[in-house]
């Protein structure tokens, strides 16, 4: 008899769907696989078969091919053993067809019959909703993650009998798994920082805006305190964005029994990860680094000692918001909108003041390793110098909540004005859209003209200012983008600062 059942294969974050079709008949006994499938999904057939026998159900001794349709498309992992199970249960009689209309299976066995989690449920359960099966077998530890996709009917399991048995209504389906105690980090307040307040408010831009920040200081200054706060004044997911995010930490293998994510991602690689595991690579295709702060930060600390091939390949998934993979004949495109955050010393030794020992020679390899044209998608540069004794004794930067509230009214007005845009912040707008809804006056325009001539700006740059300033006239609840406001941006962008006042 031939069976046909739905499942589902990860393809990069999403999933697409895969008929396993099998074919039981006469001849010498013999179970082949065919259909691109990896050697994960080649060594199923002893998990299956060890699986339906110490479950109680009977093995055919007969010669069996399985096809796993579309054959182009390569499946990877052990999420497949549970949909040839059940193929080969319906192909032998011993379930009945009716019983997996309209269905979806998907899950790794054990040996004794135990059903697994999977990566990537949730991307599944959209898969299955695309499709429009109405129902979705999953391992019960991944229902939960699964059942946040509205319109299909979740059936968590645990077991290859109890499947069986649920699916011919011999035994009702179980509830959804609790959900597991967070322990996850408390999240870093802003007021543990002191002795900065004067970074306050360069900070609160960047998160009002989205917008790429680098840090640049003495080694012990507080580069890194100061952005590993920065989440904490960043808006909440909203509902899309929380999906989309939960969809890629659960295709990474990040999520375990966790539902939805509630906060933002913050990725802080080491300085030795390569340019795969920064953008993405492997074979197959990985979400790298960036793709797995999407909506979120990516902390790149002592930006300097990164290899060069690394920082160069985030240059196009910072201007596009996304990075094209191809591997083996395989095309896949990641999500990568994320807020870069980078830290430096401004030397090897790391003072860069007068007591500094670093030869010229030294000064110029340390700005090489610097990538030009990354520095150049940066849109705040603040400097992080070591405070004075008094204010590191007294002075205490605003909770984060406080900073936070100021960032979400900045953030609803750039929503309001962006509505009829896929863009939900300034610092993801081009230079078209800047000028069409930017509502930049006429003196804004003169004072950045003068300011892209005076310090040899290139055209991005121009740009990026004009979007800083946008943010400024968000945080300071004005619709127009004003003279005052591009002197501030400029000012968090630029190092000779000391010119900008009398620019205006």
């Amino acid at each position: 008899m031939l069976a046909r059942v739905a499942t589902f294969a990860v393809d990069g974050v999403d999933a697409r769907r895969v008929w396993v079709e099998a074919d039981i008949r006469q001849g010498l006994p013999a179970f082949t696989v065919v259909g691109l499938a990896d050697k994960a999904v080649r060594e199923a057939r002893e998990r299956v078969r060890a699986a339906m026998v110490n479950s109680g159900y009977e093995f055919p001794l007969r010669r069996i091919t399985v096809n796993l349709a579309p054959a182009y498309l390569r499946k990877v992992g052990p999420a497949f053993d549970l949909p040839l199970a059940v193929a080969l249960l319906v192909a032998s009689y011993q379930l009945e067809p009716e019983t997996i209309e309209g269905c979806a299976v998907v899950g790794e066995l054990s040996l004794t019959g135990e059903v697994r989690a999977i990566r990537g449920a949730l991307a599944v359960a959209e898969g299955v909703r695309r499709a429009e099966l109405r129902r979705l077998v999953i391992p019960r530890s991944r229902a939960r993650e699964a059942a946040l996709v509205a319109d299909i009917d979740v059936l968590g399991i645990d077991s290859l009998q109890e499947m069986v048995a649920t699916l011919r209504g011999d035994a009702e389906p179980q509830s959804m798994p609790d959900v597991p105690a967070d322990a996850a980090e408390p999240e870093a307040e802003l007021a543990d920082v002191r002795g900065h307040n004067g970074l306050i408010p360069g900070l609160e831009v960047a998160a009002a805006g989205g917008h790429n920040l680098f840090l640049q200081g003495p080694p012990g200054t507080g580069k890194t305190m100061i952005a590993r706060r920065l989440p904490s004044i960043l808006p909440p997911l909203g509902a899309d964005e929380a999906i989309e995010v939960t969809r890629i930490q659960s295709v990474a293998g990040l999520r375990g029994a966790a539902g939805l994510v509630t906060a933002r991602p913050f990725r802080a690689p080491h300085h030795t990860v390569s340019a795969a595991g920064l953008v993405g690579g492997a074979s197959p295709p990985q979400p790298g680094e960036a793709t797995l702060a999407h909506r979120g930060v990516l902390f790149l600390d002592e930006l300097s000692e990164f290899a060069r091939p690394s920082l160069e390949a985030l240059r196009q998934p910072l201007e596009d918001g996304s990075v094209t993979i191809v591997r083996g004949q395989q095309v896949m495109v990641f999500p990568t909108r994320f807020m870069l955050v980078a830290a430096s010393n401004p030397c090897p030794c790391g003072l860069g003041d007068n007591r500094c020992q670093c030869s010229q020679a030294d000064l110029v390899r340390h700005r090489r390793r610097l990538s030009g044209p990354l520095l150049d998608r940066i849109d705040i540069l603040m400097r992080v110098e070591r405070p004075p004794a008094e204010a590191l004794r007294v002075q205490i930067a605003p909770t984060s909540a406080q900073v936070r509230e100021r960032v979400v009214t900045a953030r609803e007005r750039q929503l309001r004005r962006l509505a009829d845009h896929p863009e939900v912040c300034n610092a993801q707008l081009t230079s078209r859209q800047i000028r069409d809804v930017g509502r930049v006056t006429a003196s804004a325009l003169r004072l950045l003209g003068e300011l892209y001539d005076r310090h040899s700006l290139s055209a991005r740059g121009h740009t990026r200012i004009l979007r800083v300033a946008r943010t400024v006239a968000d945080l300071d609840a004005s619709d127009v983008v004003d003279a005052e406001h591009v002197n501030i941006a400029a000012s968090l962008r630029l190092d000779d600062t000391h010119q900008l006042a009398e620019a205006a």
